[in-house]
């Protein structure tokens, strides 16, 4: 079986150091934080930073590069219906339990969330906890709290 190349991509926003990795046709991967880069990168790694830089400066509110996500299927279905949360708009982890029908589940939505390998494409950042506070971010407080506010103002942040 031929296993797929994984291309790493290191940018500089000024949110913070941002990795990308792909399959060489999707986004695999956004991290906060370097990782080593490959030598070469695909188009999508390109197609990603455009898309990122557009939605930093507020003019991007849906990105259409192409994403594979790799997951549980409990995992999967959270990730799934994280994409379905509006630009600007947040969800509690209850609602996604909910949404998934799991409502017992918070606390796992809250592990699927945490595990979410392609940040802000998969806006983990849009779900807070149930009496309004942030909740955790891989990403850290900050950057969620950024994030939130980018997308509440259209501002660069």
């Amino acid at each position: 079986m031929t296993k797929l190349s994984e291309f790493c991509s290191v940018h500089d926003f000024d949110i913070g150091i941002i990795t990308l990795k792909s399959n060489g046709f999707a986004v695999t991967g956004l991290y906060f934080g370097a990782h080593e880069p490959t030598v070469t990168v695909p188009d999508v790694h390109y197609r990603a930073v455009a898309e990122l830089e557009q939605y930093f400066a507020g003019s991007l509110r849906d990105f259409t590069v192409p994403i594979k996500l790799h997951g549980t299927p409990f995992q999967l279905a959270v990730w799934q219906e994280l994409l379905k949360i509006p630009y600007g708009e947040t969800r509690s982890y209850k609602d996604i339990a909910l949404a998934i029908g799991k409502p017992k589940a918070t606390r796992a939505v809250g592990g699927a969330n945490h595990n979410n390998p392609i940040s802000i494409i998969v806006p983990c950042h849009r779900v807070i906890a149930s009496d309004g506070s942030l909740g955790g971010y891989g990403g850290g407080l900050d950057i969620k709290r950024r994030l939130l506010e980018l997308e509440k103002h259209g501002a660069a942040v």
